[in-house]
């Protein structure tokens, strides 16, 4: 194991974070919040066309460039950085990795060429019970083969009114099962979602008897969705770690330049203190994310107890550096006018988002045994 990111890799944090820095200013940003869709579709373009990025983890005999996890995370943590707004993380995390692990060959050779030439795809999981476990599923499908229709209602599905294709789960006789609905399939209802973050965007679907495919075998769909929760987990906390830096970088300089009673606020002792512990979170967080994308990349026995750890430490460190940010800005931190705020409520949402600290706690010691 190589604790240090490779040159290559280091050209890839670069050149994303000279796109983003380019296309994903705060300007950008609140502009794309206003819209339904969320993103920019010409920027969204650039980066399939030019960046390469929807395909960064999708086999090359799938259309894609067939790198790794670590690579993904890499770019995780600029879009994190960034506030990107766009339907990447819908697209590739959840996704490309469901299908990339279902193990359905014909869907593979369908969709994932799409999903890398910039096709918008997403994961419907969680319904209204908001629940992230297997007992959360209650959606049902009837059919047989490979043909079956829903029925049932999927909440705060993610770019769900802008994705062209979804993979959905519920559960048949067998047990809980992946399908794939085209996005104009009849009985079909997309509505836009109300959130504190709106550079995210999350829709409720309906479904009334909307016709669908299965993918992969019939009741084998947790499995699946198991592992693709644990790699999602770790893609948010590498997400995550950039938004903590960010907000690390912006309390620092504003620490230096703000001036009270004749001296930097920086100077100040309580400052000092409130800078020093939002580095050690980060740096932690840093290690946690790299660590679970590691194994992430290995697809080793540690992903699932890794991606728990790094899921609960990145999402308190985040929210933390968020909340502090605001109180070294001060008044202006707290005005709609600073950027302040979107970090703010982006760590709030990612904090709640594939389950909540105390969750992966929880999950964690199942796992480790305790």
């Amino acid at each position: 194991m190589n604790f240090a990111f490779s040159d290559e890799q280091e050209q890839l944090r670069e050149f994303v974070r000279s796109f983003l820095e380019e296309k994903s200013d705060e300007a950008a940003v609140r502009e794309q919040m206003e819209t339904e869709q969320g993103f920019d579709a010409d920027v969204w373009q650039q980066m399939c066309d030019q960046l390469a990025l929807p395909a960064l983890i999708i086999p090359e005999e799938f259309g894609g460039q067939g790198y790794g996890y670590v690579e993904l995370i890499v770019v995780l943590e600029e879009m994190g950085r960034s506030l990107l707004c766009a339907p990447y993380f819908s697209s590739v995390v959840l996704a490309a990795n469901t299908l990339i692990h279902a193990g359905d060959e014909e869907a593979k050779a369908e969709l994932l060429p799409q999903i890398a030439s910039g096709t918008i795809a997403t994961l419907a999981l969680t319904e209204e019970n908001g629940k992230w476990d297997e007992s959360g599923i209650t959606m049902q499908a009837s059919g047989s083969g490979k043909d079956f229709t829903l029925d049932g209602t999927k909440m705060y599905v993610i770019d769900g009114n802008s994705a062209e294709i979804l993979i959905v789960a519920a559960r048949t006789d067998n047990g809980v099962s992946l399908f794939q609905v085209d996005a104009n399939a009849e009985g079909l209802t997309r509505t836009s979602l109300a959130t504190m973050d709106q550079t995210r965007k999350q829709s409720r679907i309906d479904f009334e008897g909307t016709p669908a495919k299965l993918i992969g075998n019939e009741g084998s769909g947790w499995e699946t969705l198991s592992t693709v929760l644990d790699l999602a987990a770790v893609a948010l906390a590498a997400e995550q770690v950039g938004g903590a830096q960010m907000c690390l970088d912006m309390s620092v300089e504003y620490a230096k330049v703000r001036v009270q009673f004749g001296r930097p606020i920086g100077s100040f002792q309580a400052i000092k203190h409130k800078c020093a512990d939002m580095l050690l979170e980060v740096e932690s967080a840093k290690s946690a994310a790299y660590y679970a994308g590691w194994c992430a990349a290995e697809m080793n026995d540690e992903l699932p107890s890794t991606a728990s750890l790094a899921k609960a430490y990145c999402s308190e460190a985040y929210f933390h550096a968020a909340a502090e940010n605001i109180q070294i800005h001060g008044g202006i931190g707290f005005t709609w006018e600073h950027p302040a705020h979107l970090y703010f409520k982006r760590a709030k949402s990612s904090e709640l988002l594939f389950g909540d600290p105390t969750y992966h706690r929880e999950l964690l010691a199942q796992r480790i045994g305790l």
